[in-house]
């Protein structure tokens, strides 16, 4: 990893130690405990006999790894769901769990109009969610409140956590290698060093990731059990960004970027892109598009997310037409990009899909009359984590590696704490 991250917790996956004839027995012993974590992530709380018997690991195998993983933190034992105390005769049947009272991770996603700041548990839970308004700030002046204010915001964990590690996540090209945010347009970054800029700020480990990369890796993680089969991602906000995974693996192709859709065309959209061009899926179907024709339209006063929201669940029929307009507009991106791909799961980030079921189902619609492949349009989904997405994402962006090498990422962490307290 590069300097942004100060010490080796948290570090990217497949790094490796080099020169050390240990490291293939380590990696080895890193693989198992990821397979056992993730087993307990998935169906937990599970005793160590049945671990054994999904992941063909030995009994032994599996018991020291328990063992190591507790004592980092990230597993519990739940002698309580036996019906037994403490003292529980027949450990091999004693349940475990993934430990969410311990070890908390922090995310930031850095969006146009607003920043959000989240504490999680383990299990992607939201522990803490805060909204801090960028007041259509762009370049550094976005981050100076921010970095001000992080200290004081990673000071208030809830129930005694360690926080081990914060993500930051954004839309357009990012290289989470280097931290940097190598270009995001409306933001108006270029080779942005955010994850140096926010280690010195909290002092912690920083994982930075292209937005919806990490709402991918979110997906895999929490999510529907198809995304560790194949899935795209399609981001639609105030950037347009989608994400490719393989075999629970998310793509990170040259030069950072996984792909670009925001150009793909639009036929009959005369809607102008920040590129020069018209026709542009990110300018057609752009949250400040939507926006402001809704105000251009006298729907709202001004543009505005949450008073377009309020016209559409006041039954305004202008806003429901623009918001049908855009669903169109996605299902024929996503019927593309279904087309080229061929995913198991094709999941969709914006706003009034997640809102409203109704909105998904035009979506789809035009996904089903639009793609070749003629697949289900069942494939399809929104994300369910409604307004919590993004703050999720930006803490998977953490998890991620987390779970993928559990002891090396935790390998410089804090130890967590047997009791009230919290380390940073």
């Amino acid at each position: 990893m590069s300097d942004t991250l100060p010490h080796p917790a948290l570090r990217p996956a497949d790094e490796r130690r080099t020169g050390d004839d240990r490291r293939i027995g380590d990696d080895r012993r890193d693989v198992n405990a990821a397979t056992v974590l993730r087993t307990v992530l998935d169906r937990g709380p599970i005793a160590r006999s049945r671990v054994a018997a999904l992941t063909g690991l030995s009994a032994s195998a599996v018991s020291r790894q328990v063992v190591d993983l507790t004592r980092i933190g990230l597993l519990c034992e739940r002698p309580e769901l036996t019906g037994g105390g403490a003292g529980t005769v027949g450990r091999p049947q004693l349940p475990v769990d993934v430990d969410t009272g311990r070890l908390a991770v922090a995310g930031l996603h850095i969006g146009v109009p607003y920043t959000t700041f989240s504490l999680l548990d383990l299990r992607g839970n939201v522990l803490r969610r805060q909204e801090l308004s960028n007041r259509g700030r762009t370049g550094h002046a976005v981050l100076g409140p921010l970095l001000e204010r992080l200290p004081r915001l990673l000071a208030q964990v809830p129930g005694g956590r360690t926080v081990v590690g914060l993500g930051a996540v954004t839309g357009g090209t990012v290289d989470p290698d280097r931290g940097m945010t190598v270009r995001h347009d409306p933001l108006r970054w270029k080779d942005m060093p955010l994850g140096e800029l926010l280690s010195r700020a909290s002092g912690l480990p920083v994982r930075v990731d292209n937005h919806a990369r990490a709402l991918t890796q979110a997906e895999i993680l929490f999510g529907h059990p198809a995304a560790r089969r194949s899935m795209v991602h399609l981001f639609v906000g105030h950037v347009v960004d989608a994400a490719l995974a393989v075999a629970g693996v998310v793509h990170l192709g040259p030069a950072s970027a996984t792909g670009d859709v925001a150009h793909l065309p639009v036929p009959g959209d005369d809607t102008l892109c920040h590129c020069g061009r018209t026709g542009c899926l990110a300018a057609a179907a752009s949250d400040t598009t939507l926006f402001e024709a809704a105000a251009a339209d006298g729907i709202t006063s001004r543009p505005d997310r949450a008073e377009l929201i309020a016209a559409v669940q006041a039954g305004d029929r202008r806003a429901d037409l623009l918001v049908r307009r855009r669903a169109a507009i996605v299902g024929r991106a996503l019927a593309l990009l279904a087309d080229v791909v061929n995913p198991d799961l094709l999941v969709l980030t914006e706003t009034f899909a997640v809102l409203d079921p109704v909105y998904l189902d035009v979506v789809r619609a035009e996904f089903a009359l639009r793609s070749h492949l003629h697949r289900d349009a069942d494939l399809l989904i929104a994300q369910r984590r409604g307004a919590d997405a993004l703050a999720v994402a930006a803490g998977a962006a953490v998890l991620g590696v987390l779970y993928a090498r559990p002891l090396q990422a935790t390998a410089s962490a804090p130890a967590p704490p047997a009791g009230p307290g919290r380390l940073l």
